[in-house]
């Protein structure tokens, strides 16, 4: 049986998400690489295949319902009908609860919740109508103990991911559809890459293995959660922190 599948992955143009991108097209599915920056997903797309044939880069912006609907249409008309979403989009602030203005807040959330929201609802029919599915939710170690380094607008919408994936999964579960979250803590990104040194090294200091993660690891962890032997796991949190939250 041929298991090759179309995966959309949003936020892939760098870090988790091209991480994911790499790791699902190795396994042989199709990529679109989903993100707002079009040059850095367009990199990524032909870093996995110069052609286009097996990897592509679409721009969106999560937060548009309309463009949400216009790429998820693209998507399936040019490169294939999604069996694998992984919502990976992500706005990450560093700011204290007090400093966090209204437009700033709408707007991490509007990212990073809403656009989840939007893709699954979206592509997650289809899935269902077929008989198999798969998406994968990045979570975050700060939406389950509060932001430690983020601020609270971010923690507070990874918390939201954490309950969004129990209820669609709830939703799709009799349909052969999974869905699943994802919580890394620190792990080494571009956006780890802009912080000060001594926050960094402070951040290594409070894990119990002694380093940040890397995006391989993570992209490892989704992947399996998009294969053909996990139909018996949904609504669930899969914890990648180094053991700094254990439970």
């Amino acid at each position: 049986m041929d298991t090759r599948r179309t995966a959309v992955v949003t936020g892939a143009g760098r870090g988790i998400g091209a991480a994911v991108a790499a790791r699902l097209h190795g396994l042989g599915h199709r990529v679109a690489l989903l993100d707002l920056d079009a040059d850095s997903a367009a990199a990524r797309a032909r870093e996995l295949d110069g052609s286009g044939a097996t990897a592509a880069a679409f721009t969106l912006d999560v937060r548009d319902p309309e463009a949400v609907r216009t790429v998820a249409a693209r998507v399936s008309r040019e490169f294939g009908v999604p069996e694998i979403l992984v919502n990976n989009a992500a706005r990450t602030r560093s700011r204290s609860v007090w400093d966090i203005d209204v437009a700033e807040w709408d707007d991490v959330l509007a990212t990073n919740l809403r656009g989840g929201f939007l893709l699954t609802r979206e592509l997650a029919p289809a899935m269902r109508d077929r008989g198999w599915g798969r998406v994968v939710n990045l979570a975050s170690l700060a939406g389950q103990q509060g932001g430690l380094v983020a601020g609270a607008h971010y923690a507070s919408s990874k918390a939201g991911v954490l309950v969004l994936t129990k209820v669609f999964a709830k939703e799709l579960a009799a349909s052969g559809v999974t869905v699943n979250a994802v919580a890394p803590a620190a792990t080494r990104t571009p956006v780890t890459d802009e912080l000060p040194a001594e926050q960094l090294a402070a951040a290594e200091a409070a894990i119990p293995v002694g380093r940040l993660g890397r995006a391989e690891e993570v992209a490892d962890l989704v992947a399996y959660l998009c294969g053909e032997n996990t139909g018996y796991i949904t609504g669930a949190t899969f914890d990648i922190n180094g053991g700094l939250f254990m439970r």
